[in-house]
This record gives structure tokens, C-alpha cells and sequence, in this order.
């Protein structure tokens, strides 16, 4: 199944085009490479209702994957997760440990980030930083699990999270 993801980058440099995004077009080549069909992507602000009707329209399009990137960290500004954690319906605190987790073998400052990860209906909704190396590093560890999780979430494979093993 391809599934279709969306993109949204969270920056207010990026939106009043005074910085160009970077990390939205790292993520898009990689999950490209993996087979996922892209959404138009989106940019926004660091205003939490703007981030949420982000996240909203993202959900009501369909999408099986909406990654943000940017407004995880400690500025005044960085909403991200507050935004995330008002539209997700369930919690997926799993992905953002696994991703400080494996971060943390890169740099100290992982403990720093503040992502979340949740699920509204069918739509799976992960936060990553703002740098396309650091949204890159925090991906790479979860994207395997996470396409497991996708077919769960849309009912199209096993419902369990373990792995199958031989002999049972």
C-alpha cells in the first residue's frame, strides 16, 4: 500500500520567506525513497492554531503520515507539540522516546526535544526538529516501525505490534 503523507514545516522564518525550508524537502526525498506518496506540503507559522488546522487538514485529506518539523524545542515560539497533542486522540509516546533515544548516541542535547507523537483517526502524527540533518537522524531510527504501525492504524495487517516468530 502507498500511503500518503504530509509535511508540514513549522517556522516563522520559513513562512515570512526569510529562510528557505530545507527540512521539508530532505524529509519528502526520503520518504519518497521509501514509497510513500506525497501531499503538497505545507508551511506555517509557530502559532498553535495555524499548527492545528495544519495538522486538521492534513488528517481530513487523508493522509496516513503527517510529519512536522520544526517548534520541538525550548523557545517561547516552539508549539509544535503543544499543537499536535490538542488534535491527537491517542498518544504514540514510543516514537518520540525511540527517536531521543537513538538522537542521544548523536549529540547530548537530544534530552532537549520536546516531540510528540499521536494518532487522530486513521492519521498517525510525528513530530521532528527543524534541521534537516537532526529531522533526518530522528526518522531514520522509527520509519521501519512506523510503516507497521500504519497498517495497523488502516487495518490492513496484523493487528498486534509483535514481530512473527517460528514455532508459534
Amino acid at each position: 500500500m502507498e500511503y500518503r503523507v504530509q509535511i508540514i514545516t513549522v517556522s516563522d522564518r520559513c513562512f515570512a520567506g526569510e529562510r528557505e525550508d530545507l527540512s521539508g524537502p530532505a524529509l519528502a526525498a526520503c520518504l519518497e525513497q521509501e514509497g510513500y506518496r506525497l501531499l503538497p506540503p505545507a508551511l506555517v507559522p509557530d502559532e498553535q492554531p495555524q499548527i492545528e488546522a495544519a495538522l486538521l487538514a492534513a488528517c481530513a485529506a487523508d493522509a496516513a503520515l503527517v510529519l512536522t518539523t520544526g517548534g520541538t524545542g525550548f523557545a517561547p515560539r516552539d508549539v509544535t507539540p503543544e499543537a499536535t497533542l490538542a488534535v491527537c486522540e491517542k498518544l504514540v509516546p514510543g516514537i518520540p522516546e525511540a527517536m531521543r533515544a537513538a538522537s542521544l548516541q548523536i549529540t547530548p542535547r537530544a534530552v532537549l526535544s520536546r516531540a510528540a507523537a499521536g494518532i487522530r483517526g486513521q492519521t498517525l502524527i510525528v513530530n521532528l526538529p527543524g534541521s534537516p540533518k537532526a529531522a533526518l537522524e530522528n526518522l531514520a531510527p522509527v520509519l521501519p516501525a512506523i510503516a507497521h504501525g500504519l497498517k495497523m492504524l488502516r487495518s490492513e495487517g496484523p493487528q498486534d505490534c509483535a514481530a512473527a516468530t517460528e514455532g508459534t
